[in-house]
């Protein structure tokens, strides 16, 4: 983002009016002075080591100190110094300007004014955090008055190795490692006390096993973890699996508020009390207690939004519809992260794309008239020359040079075979150091590029296009792991971690010596869509491709549209489902760049990003559809409950079935005499152990349903945690002004369901009350799983992971949570994870966004690292072709493999099973690879 042409980063700056209308507004913001020049400031830090005035840090929660002039953390964006007014002795008393006089490019300008922007613009993305309770609120627990009373984000930062103890958490008032930490969950969350939020903040239990987890592995004794909370809420994606790992690696859950927090030993521990399950009050020491706090929308920007004229909720949120989840009121204006809900960091980089691909269709019509084109580098061309290396080690902050001796690398490196330059970076993939780069690599001739850092998997591609900013081949570069590979995994042991550096980078540098220049291919896109699967999601994300401009096809199944949510009575919001999917099938139906292909099956796909040809058998015909990239929308399904007397008896169904009843206003629920919801029917078992994360919330949802059509009906929900996360608690709560009555039940011991009557007859043991209880039902819900395809014909032909749980697997679960790995491949909706209706939209609409980053070029560029086959060596055997994920290798007609370099991932298998030696990969070829094992 730093670096992209088509971004004007305004740092220090404030929206103050917002004017006009979709596609023309008039936004006016004001920057306030940095007091340094940007174009001169080259982030060297002779300002700050300097400057005589320290101040709390606020960026560590006043965890250490900063100076007036600085940097607010090491990797921010844009890395230039600012000055803090209101500490600076200059601007403040006119005394001292030291930083002036050893800047050396004159970089300060204490004669800096505020600014006002005005700017023209299309549409308007509010992405504008979370703040977090007040202290009053906080003081329950004693936080300010006692320094082992820490918050979560205290916490974090004390956990991180770029922060005020370099990652060694310690007691606040002996300085000791801490033998025992205590979280405490839900503070200022799920709490209707003034100045408290009523809602679940949804990241907060994550975070908490996160730290928990994390703190163990930087402890060097033994470490005692305990979280206190109200539910564990673990809903998201894998999130589930690592709580169960948690619990395995030791750390402590117990259900239970803390009554108090008093200090002990002079604060040095901080006794904590609680009640437990057996209603037993207990006491216990800790030398820290975190506080999970909860967030909330800051208030200046609440009446920002309201002055806009943005409908605000009574929680400060915005009003927002299911089927449209980050669109507000004002046409044009978008919301996304924590100002659309509280949400975890996968869901709301997902709705950052949805914003994006939303106004991708108000602005269609303008697309590429404002765009920028950076300038391409001429490629020096570096045949025959002498081979120069140059050797760049980063520090990354403490995470490498906490544990490796850095100096000592560099001094290492500067002594091997054909390296001329050496340097140092503390974060070598910050912008001020990758433009030093670039300026290094011209001034000093270099020709070959070694990286020592962290891993490639993530790197790599930022440090290549530096290179080629610099004028050389991208493919000329190596990097070695020393982060992952020496200081992660061998903290406890620098010296052998540094020996361990110092032979990735001779490594390195023996294969960047070999290294030749690679070339990519330019290939035509198609600029045309495949949307697989017709539901919610498949929906909403072909319709936002047509209206960005570009043909469609959707592809569906079944013989009509809507997939699971014709299924669904109501939104937990209280919205009409079947109204709102009716309104979405209509436009889909009604726009002309959509071709929609009902009962139709996919018998093959072929081709690659840009170039894809699939073929579809539609009413007895088969078709080949040619489009550059493919949207999978296929979702999941409700399991079919095994035992619990479904199927058996009339007196049992699904949650989805109750919805058909529910639409079909069947008389016979209004006089139900008593109803009982189970929740975790298939899901949190070892067979599924993950939450499907819907259930919680669709079954308050039918509750409270069920309790207006006849408030005289007994209504009861088992359950184990309840999970109505984020804004969702709202309906818990008036569930439970309802009379809906909870009840958590023993998981170990299970729930027996026997026939009595017309209904059934539930017997289980309560945990808050410690008794084995029975009740009486004439209607059990089951809470179902919701489970992926069992044969996933499509994951095969498109050769998509798949996770263990059988869902499709991202490329990154926060970096890109609706992209496959495979190029020009996208996911969204229930085949990515079980998820609500409006998250399903959300993820469509991002994923929609993506598809159009391919589809609004004419060309790409493939290639590079890639597979070749000798065809003089080849024998025809036809192994790699067989064994190829990709299905990059065919067999041509002469019987010698070919590999199609725009499929290819360069991932080697073929290479490694050639057996004449004619498969070899470019950039790591046998001489390659050798060179590193003889250097080692």
């Amino acid at each position: 983002m730093g670096r992209h042409i088509n971004i004007e980063l305004l740092t220090l700056s404030e929206l103050e009016e917002v004017k006009g209308e979709v596609g023309n507004f008039q936004v006016k913001v004001r920057q306030q002075p940095r007091y340094i020049d940007m174009d001169k400031c080259i982030a060297c830090g002779a300002c700050t080591e300097k400057c005589p005035k320290k101040v709390d840090d606020a960026f560590n929660f006043g965890l250490n100190k900063r100076k007036a002039i600085h940097v607010k953390f090491s990797q921010a964006v844009p890395l230039k110094y600012a000055i803090d007014p209101q500490n600076c002795m200059y601007l403040t008393k006119g005394k001292c300007g030291v930083c002036a006089k050893v800047c050396p490019t004159g970089a300060i300008n204490y004669d800096d004014t505020e600014k006002v922007h005005d700017l023209n613009v299309g549409a308007v993305i509010v992405a504008l955090g979370a703040q977090w309770p007040e202290q009053e609120l906080l003081d329950v627990y004693g936080y300010t008055r006692h320094k082992n009373v820490m918050t979560h984000l205290e916490f974090e930062r004390a956990l991180s190795a770029s922060g005020p103890f370099m990652g060694h958490v310690k007691n606040m008032v002996t300085g000791a490692a801490p033998r025992k930490i205590a979280w405490v969950q839900c503070v200022g969350s799920r709490d209707t006390h003034d100045g408290a939020r009523s809602y679940c903040s949804t990241a907060c239990c994550s975070f908490a096993i996160k730290q928990a987890v994390i703190a163990q592995e930087h402890a060097h004794d033994p470490l005692d973890t305990t979280i206190f909370y109200i539910d564990i809420r673990t809903q998201g994606k894998d999130v589930e699996r690592y709580y169960n790992r948690a619990k395995e690696l030791g750390v402590n859950f117990v259900k239970g508020r803390i009554a108090s927090v008093e200090p002990k030993q002079d604060g040095a521990l901080m006794g904590l009390t609680w009640v437990d399950d057996k209603g037993k009050r207990v006491s216990d020491d800790y030398d820290l207690v975190v506080l999970s706090l909860g967030t909330c929308p800051n208030q200046k920007n609440v009446d920002m939004l309201k002055n806009l004229g943005i409908d605000m909720r009574p929680d400060n949120y915005p009003v927002l519809d299911s089927f449209s989840p980050v669109e507000t009121n004002l046409p044009g204006i978008m919301i996304a992260g924590y100002n659309n809900a509280p949400k975890e960091i996968p869901m709301a980089v997902v709705d950052a794309s949805a914003c994006a691909g939303k106004v991708g269709t108000l602005l269609s019509q303008a697309r590429g008239t404002e765009t920028k084109t950076r300038e391409v580098v001429p490629e020096i061309d570096v045949a025959g020359d002498q081979v120069k290396v140059g050797v760049f080690i980063c520090n990354c902050g403490s995470n490498i040079a906490g544990v490796v001796d850095c100096p000592s690398a560099q001094e290492y490196a500067a002594g091997l075979p054909n390296v001329v330059h050496t340097e140092q970076y503390l974060f070598a993939c910050s912008q001020d150091a990758q433009d030093k780069m670039a300026q290094v690599i011209k001034e000093k001739g270099l020709n070959r590029i070694v990286v020592a850092a962290c891993t490639p998997r993530t790197h790599e591609p930022l440090f290549q296009e530096t290179m080629s900013n610099a004028g050389l081949n991208k493919y000329l570069f190596e990097m070695a792991n020393i982060r992952n590979q020496c200081s992660w995994v061998h903290s406890g042991e620098p010296e052998q971690a540094t020996r361990k550096a110092k032979d990735l980078i001779r490594m390195g540098v023996a294969k960047a010596s070999l290294l030749r220049p690679l070339r990519e291919q330019e290939l035509s896109v198609s600029q045309k869509a495949l949307v697989v699967g017709g539901g919610a999601a498949g929906m909403t994300a072909a319709l936002n491709l047509a209206e960005q401009g570009f043909e469609t096809y959707l592809v569906e199944r079944e013989t009509q549209l809507g997939g699971n949510a014709r299924r669904l009575a109501q939104t937990w919001k209280g919205e009409d489902a079947q109204a709102k999917l009716a309104q979405l099938i209509n436009k889909v139906n009604a726009n002309a760049k959509i071709e929609v292909l009902l009962g139709a099956a996919i018998s093959d796909v072929d081709g690659f990003v840009g170039n894809f040809e699939t073929t579809v058998a539609v009413g007895g015909q088969e078709r080949k559809l040619e489009h550059g990239a493919v949207i999978v929308a296929t979702g999941a399904t409700e399991w079919k409950p095994e035992g619990w007397l479904y199927g058996e008896s009339d007196a049992v169904c699904t949650g989805l079935e109750l919805d058909e009843k529910l639409m079909a206003d069947d008389p016979a629920l209004s006089r139900l005499g008593s109803v009982a919801f189970m929740q975790c029917v298939g899901s949190r078992t070892p067979d599924r152990p993950y939450c499907s994360k819907t259930c919680c919330t669709h079954s308050v949802t039918n509750a409270i349903a069920l309790k207006e059509r006849n408030p005289q009906t007994d209504v009861y929900v088992l359950y184990r945690d309840m999970r109505t996360y984020g804004l969702r608690e709202a309906a818990y709560r008036k569930a439970r002004e309802l009379g809906v009555r909870f009840i958590r039940y023993d998981n170990d011991k299970g729930v027996g369901v026997t026939p009595d009557g017309g209904g059934v007859k539930l017997s289980f043991k309560d945990l808050s009350l410690g008794a084995d209880l029975s009740l009486k039902a004439d209607l059990m819900v089951l809470a179902s799983a919701a489970v992926p395809p069992a044969d996933n014909a499509l994951a095969q032909m498109l050769k998509l992971p798949q996770n263990l749980d059988g869902f499709y697997q991202e490329a990154h679960i926060k970096l890109r949570p609706v992209d496959f790995a495979n190029d020009g491949v996208f996911l969204c909706g229930l085949s990515h994870s079980p998820m609500s209706i409006d998250e399903c939209i959300a993820q469509a609409q991002a994923a929609a966004s993506h598809a159009a980053v391919v589809l609004s070029t004419t060309e790409l560029h493939v290639g590079g690292v890639v597979a070749e086959v000798n065809a003089a060596k080849c024998v025809g055997c036809g192994v790699c072709a067989e064994i190829c994920p990709y299905k990059a290798i065919t067999i041509n007609d002469d019987g010698k493999a070919e590999v199609n370099e725009a499929i290819c991932k360069g991932c080697g298998t073929c290479s490694a099973a050639c057996r004449s030696g004619a498969a070899t990969l470019k950039g790591f070829t046998e001489a390659d690879v050798m060179a590193q094992i003889n250097a080692l």
